[in-house]
């Protein structure tokens, strides 16, 4: 069973189904039937069209629920607009359905975490991850949504900004976590920049490309962490490195900056360096001041207290650090950092340990259980 073309399809077969008329949460329900009933009969008999006979069992499926709920019987006459079996037509909906889940009824954090769940494939933990919120709080979130959209017919798609908040997060979720979406990401972003003049799309997709250029340096044979500092910059792609910046360039040059230039510009000035010593910390402190500005968000505030850290010394980004909620997710570990940075290796192995108890992933609590340990020993020694 190819589990990644099951993946691959589902966007594909929702999207359908929701231009055929089913309202959201029936055909996400229709959709997940057809995938179990794929998983059953596919190993024994594989079809020569999957998307075909996924649409045409997920459509009977939807076509089935209608009739059995008195409630909907006015759907009954969906009946004669079954398609006929068959190849269907190649074609990626997957950009259009992630509009469509950016429906003007939902707000936009609603709409993100639904199309996280729907489109993305993010459990409902990876996505409330993501918003640093209880998983409970997010499945409530995202049960709330299905139900704003049950009864509203998705034909009225919603805003690029929403679009780009959860192509950034599905990134995120791929570079990060368990799912690898990231190249998925990028190539949604691209269809996006191809279609749309918008110097956001290009700020995002110069981020993302960024990023991935050091995606094969960010952990060692073993699984581990490598930090920044520490990864081998030769490895790093430099043909994605300079399509990225290129795009950013082109992007600034325009003088309306958002949120993911400032982001791509931070990400540029790292990936510059020829090592770590020679990162331009000033400047990067400057671009995280733009984007304190842009967002006001206390994760920004706290990266920003690293780079000051770097660019001004560790107290000043400790006092930096000091004005931020302690209970701001890695705020532990950033505090472990600066005080070892500052000479202080007691309070940092105690800080180390302390945030690999508060670490949202395994990699993440192994390395900073492994910092609290170095300094441990070269105290016992």
């Amino acid at each position: 069973m190819d589990e990644a073309l099951l993946r691959s399809l589902t966007p594909n077969v929702l999207a359908v189904l929701v231009r055929r008329g089913a309202d959201f949460a029936a055909a996400e329900d229709a959709v997940q039937d057809a995938l179990v009933e794929a998983v059953r009969v596919w190993p024994a008999d594989p079809p020569r069209d999957p998307k075909g006979w996924l649409i045409t069992v997920a459509w009977r499926r939807f076509l089935d629920a209608t009739r059995a709920d008195a409630a909907r019987r006015r759907r009954e006459d969906l009946v004669d607009e079954e398609p006929p079996p068959g190849s269907t037509p190649s074609a990626d909906d997957t950009l259009q359905l992630y509009f469509l889940c950016a429906h003007p009824s939902l707000t936009p954090p609603s709409a993100v975490a639904l199309t996280l769940r729907a489109v993305g494939g993010l459990t409902t933990r990876q996505i409330a991850q993501a918003y640093l919120v209880p998983e409970a709080t997010m499945a409530q979130r995202i049960s709330r949504a299905k139900r704003t959209v049950s009864g509203v017919r998705l034909d009225r798609p919603g805003d690029v900004a929403t679009v780009l908040r959860v192509l950034y997060l599905v990134f995120n979720e791929g570079y990060s976590g368990d799912v690898d979406l990231a190249a998925e990401a990028i190539r949604l972003t691209r269809q996006l920049a191809a279609a749309i003049d918008h110097p956001e799309v290009s700020g995002l997709l110069a981020l993302m490309l960024l990023h991935h250029a050091r995606r094969a340096t960010r952990t060692a044979p073993d699984g581990s962490l490598v930090p920044l500092a520490d990864q081998d910059r030769d490895r790093w792609d430099t043909r994605s490195i300079a399509e990225g910046v290129s795009i950013l360039q082109a992007a600034l040059a325009r003088d309306r900056l958002g949120e993911f230039q400032a982001q791509a510009a931070i990400a540029a000035l790292h990936a510059d360096a020829p090592t770590a010593e020679e990162t331009d910390w000033v400047q990067i402190v400057e671009w995280y001041d733009e984007l304190t500005r842009l967002t006001d968000s206390p994760v920004v505030r706290l990266n920003r207290a690293v780079a000051v850290g770097e660019a001004d010394g560790p107290r000043a980004g400790l006092a930096a650090l000091a004005a931020l909620d302690d209970s701001l997710p890695r705020h532990t570990a950033v505090a472990a950092y600066l005080h070892e940075r500052d000479g202080d290796p007691t309070t940092a192995a105690r800080l180390y340990a302390e945030a690999a108890h508060k670490a949202p992933n395994l990699a993440e609590r192994d390395h900073l259980t492994r910092q609290a340990a170095r300094l441990n020993t070269r105290r016992n020694h």
